[in-house]
């Protein structure tokens, strides 16, 4: 994928973005429509995002199983709402064994039928409760416009599924979730997110309430990140779901689920990406370093190279994620520029020069040309390293916070907003009408993100209709 041009970004986002992911060989094009091929780079960043979300999952006691990618389509049939929501998106088997099948069966566009018929089963006292499952899965939906990463017809994800006893411990649960999203998008990723609830029109298809995470990109777009939702007792009805409580009395379980798939990739991608490539956050990064050995002759290489993996073995001890580029036939230049392009967040460089002065350079991919560049004493390296990569995490924070802040705008009538929301986030009060939410949508393709959790408990005027409104929410054009 060399041969591709990389594109500004301010000239085409959407070519720079499409390029990028085929140029960092982060994903390819699958022969079926609307797939993708996630590629070793890709997949090493999804996989430091698997393991550091599993480890939250499991720190607030969720449990990790695999349920089937294959449905009975009665499953799906079972809870109205649901059904209506996911109709459009469905693929469906009718054959197999080279015969009709007496059921069709969905494939995975989500897993809360099949689980819902699971604890069913599994659920027959309060003693049973709470159940918490995790599974890492891929599921299916079959979408008319497709975006590597963002929107794909398959794609991989976590979805989380617990029953609870009361009402209350579901909210709890669904509220506790969002914020390991927003915990982990903020502190591994370096993706400000806001925190919110959706509108009814915008919640997930079954559930009495829906929870996300919203992330604006560099083009001023938001791009839900995460969700979780509070499914009341709409799943437990519809498959019986049931337990007996400390009276003996039957009763329906509460249940939620939640979830963040391979999209967030995306968000990394254009949140922190500029005109060279990917930056990568460190705490994420599939290398955190990248060793640049620089020399000319065959004594220098010796001498060099072995500078180099001692410094890389030194790293790896401390546990950092280096990697030393050795490729033959390859200049300097073209090893920083690609590095660069693939978003390793630090570049060690080693000369005959430095060798003698005990020194390396350190390179920020953050901060271009000789902003970004300093000379580093090789005693103590590792510390200075582990120091680096902390600012950079923090600065690619702070960068897209101030990013955000700066195109979020709280506009004082339509006018106003119409204008926001071309460039960024308005954060304006709506009444809760979905016949204004609508409008505003056909009127500038925005739509409501979400009511943000945190509210000043003032009250104002729709933006639209100037009804009385005590709550603002977020609107923005997105993916």
């Amino acid at each position: 994928m060399s041969d591709l041009k990389l594109t500004s970004r301010a000239a085409d986002f959407s070519e720079w973005y499409n390029t990028l992911v085929l140029r960092a060989e982060l994903a390819d094009y699958a022969p079926v429509r609307g797939c993708m091929i996630v590629r070793p780079y890709g997949w090493a960043l999804w996989e430091n995002i698997q393991q550091v979300l599993d480890k939250r999952f499991k720190e607030t006691g969720h449990v990790n199983a695999q349920f089937p990618l294959l449905i009975p389509r009665s499953f799906i049939d079972k809870e109205k709402s649901h059904i209506e929501g996911f109709s459009p998106e469905l693929a469906v088997v009718t054959h197999g064994g080279g015969q009709e099948l007496e059921e069709p069966l969905v494939v995975r566009p989500t897993s809360e039928t099949i689980i819902g018929y699971a604890y069913s089963k599994w659920i027959q006292s309060y003693r049973d409760l709470p159940l918490l499952i995790n599974q890492w899965a891929n599921a299916v939906r079959w979408e008319m416009r497709t975006k590597l990463f963002l929107r794909t017809l398959e794609f991989f994800w976590q979805e989380g599924h617990t029953a609870h006893a009361t009402p209350e411990e579901a909210q709890e649960e669904t509220l506790r979730m969002i914020e390991v999203y927003r915990d982990f998008a903020e502190n591994e990723a370096a993706v400000p997110v806001i925190v919110g609830r959706k509108s009814e029109t915008e919640r997930f298809a079954g559930a009495n309430e829906t929870y996300a995470i919203e992330a604006m990109m560099g083009d001023g777009k938001a791009l839900q990140s995460g969700t979780s939702h509070n499914l009341g007792q709409n799943f437990a009805k519809a498959f019986d779901i049931q337990y007996l409580d400390k009276n003996g009395v039957l009763q329906h379980c509460w249940t939620t689920s939640w979830g963040i798939s391979t999209r967030f990739i995306g968000a990394i991608i254009m949140t922190h990406g500029d005109d060279q490539g990917l930056i990568l956050p460190p705490r994420l990064a599939p290398h955190q370093v990248v060793i640049v050995p620089i020399f000319k002759t065959d004594d220098e290489k010796v001498r060099v190279l072995e500078f180099a993996r001692a410094v890389k073995s030194e790293l790896t001890a401390s546990g950092v994620r280096a990697i030393s580029d050795e490729r033959e036939g390859s200049s300097p230049g073209f090893k920083f520029n690609d590095w660069e392009m693939r978003g390793v967040p630090l570049r060690v460089e080693i000369g005959p020069k430095d060798i003698e002065k005990g020194t390396v350079v350190l390179a920020r991919r953050d901060k271009p040309g000789k902003e970004g560049k300093s000379f580093v004493p090789r005693e103590g390296l590792a510390a200075a390293v582990s120091e680096t990569l902390t600012a950079i995490q923090k600065a690619l924070y702070e960068r897209a916070l101030n990013f955000r802040k700066a195109n979020t705008a709280d506009p004082k009538d339509y006018a106003e907003f119409k204008q926001a929301v071309e460039k960024g986030f308005a954060h304006s009060f709506w009444c809760g009408g979905g016949e204004c939410e609508k409008r505003v949508k056909e009127d500038t393709k925005a739509t409501l993100r979400c009511i943000p959790l945190e509210q000043t408990g003032e009250t104002g005027k729709c933006i639209y209709c100037g009804s009385p409104a005590a709550e603002k929410a977020y609107f923005a054009k997105a993916y």
